[in-house]
């Protein structure tokens, strides 16, 4: 991704990652792994259209970037686990190391579409939590004035599923004035604050991946076997 595809962009001020500032040098050194949910099926999705403008935006910064397309997600519960999108939601889960959530408010809550994929993002897998310790951004679209609803919902989420959600967020409301024909978002404080918010999830991320499992350690969890976790964690509920 070069600063001739992101026209808005005022290239004296757009600062590459420096990663010696936030690792040591005995730190992993691959591109972040980011994977970007977005909670609309619209054809012309305003949640799709913001992710795609983070997505630019996150390989810029030197990211390697997977969306997640819900096309055919089932509903929680609806199907089995082994159906082939919700395979593919949970392995591009395992595989990232922090993540973007975009989801449009319904009225005044993040949509079903949204929370479905999250659902079927389990706490644990046989023992190993595919969300845990790895970072989130989270964003908003709204048709009308600003509203923070799905942002929060989905700050509580992201602290249930154990990540780092990074402190600052996005909310872009009348969100059918922000976009051209093109489906490119237009020039505004409102697209300032998405790049503000893709540069401080690659900061987090890179600060803290290689560091995640000693952040995350409890002393609870050492004094319990990975077998009683297993069996904990992966119990029916009814």
């Amino acid at each position: 991704m070069t600063l001739e595809q992101l026209p808005n962009i005022d290239p004296e001020h757009m600062q590459p990652i420096d990663v010696d500032s936030l690792i040591g040098p005995d730190q992993p050194r691959h591109p972040p792994r980011i994977l970007i949910l977005y909670g609309s099926l619209r054809e012309r999705s305003y949640s799709r259209l913001v992710a795609e403008e983070a997505g630019r935006l996150l390989r810029w910064y030197g990211c390697d970037v997977r969306t997640f397309k819900p096309t055919g997600l089932p509903l929680p519960d609806d199907a089995e686990a082994n159906h082939p999108k919700v395979q593919e939601l949970r392995e591009l889960a395992e595989w990232s190391e922090g993540m973007v959530w975009v989801s449009p408010e319904r009225h005044g809550a993040m949509t079903g579409i949204m929370k479905a994929q999250i659902d079927w993002i389990p706490l644990a897998l046989g023992g190993v939590r595919p969300t845990q310790g790895k970072t989130l951004a989270i964003m908003q679209v709204s048709g009308g004035s600003q509203s923070f609803n799905a942002v929060n919902q989905l700050r509580i989420l992201g602290r249930w599923m154990r990540m780092l959600t990074i402190p600052n967020q996005s909310s872009v409301p009348k969100a059918f004035n922000e976009f051209d024909e093109a489906g490119r978002m237009r020039l505004s404080p409102l697209y300032l604050r998405i790049v503000d918010v893709c540069e401080e999830l690659v900061k987090f991320t890179w600060l803290t991946r290689g560091r995640s499992a000693y952040l995350t350690g409890r002393y609870s969890e050492r004094v319990e076997s990975a077998e009683a976790v297993s069996r904990r964690v992966n119990q029916e509920t009814h």
